[in-house]
């Protein structure tokens, strides 16, 4: 059996890969994970790693259960207890009994993990002032309004589509 040979436009191509917002949105979040990460070791935190930053910004001031923080972090139960666990150890979270539900316990920061997220904000801010500097201050306040809303409106949607599902 013989196929058709097509003509790939390859310059079509690379545009189109130049301009895919996944891709550009994974470009710049691994130069942000290469910006960060190796500030953080610097300032103490040598035990970490980027990742953890999904599950330690979804953490309340009144702690969270790991059920809520799977789903905030969109991992499963499973993954969550397993990191949970290993954060703990490492000193940036605690947990304590529920209150109203004793088979369940809450997660809370505890003060080295306030300290990495204070450090997470030193770096974000360096970050920024790198960007801004590159398209200009008011592009990038432009261009991070416009991604939040962005993200804010496709999340809401997600939910609102879980919620209509049988």
């Amino acid at each position: 059996m013989e196929t058709d040979k097509k003509i790939v436009d390859f310059d079509q191509l690379r545009e189109l890969r130049g301009r895919s917002i996944g891709r550009l949105v994974w470009r710049l979040k691994r130069y942000m994970d290469n910006f960060m990460e190796p500030r953080l070791h610097q300032m103490g935190f040598t035990d970490f790693k980027t990742s953890y930053l999904a599950f330690l910004a979804n953490i309340e001031e009144k702690g969270i259960t790991n059920n809520e923080l799977a789903k905030r972090a969109c991992v499963t139960k499973q993954m969550m207890s397993k990191t949970v666990s290993l954060l703990e150890s490492e000193g940036y979270i605690h947990t304590e009994k529920s209150e109203t539900d004793s088979r369940s316990n809450r997660i809370f920061m505890n003060e080295r993990g306030f300290q990495l997220l204070y450090a997470v904000s030193e770096c974000m801010n360096e970050a920024h002032v790198k960007l801004a500097d590159i398209i200009g201050e008011k592009r990038f306040e432009e261009t991070l309004d416009s991604l939040r809303i962005l993200a804010d409106a496709l999340e809401k949607e997600e939910l609102d589509n879980k919620t209509t599902q049988p």
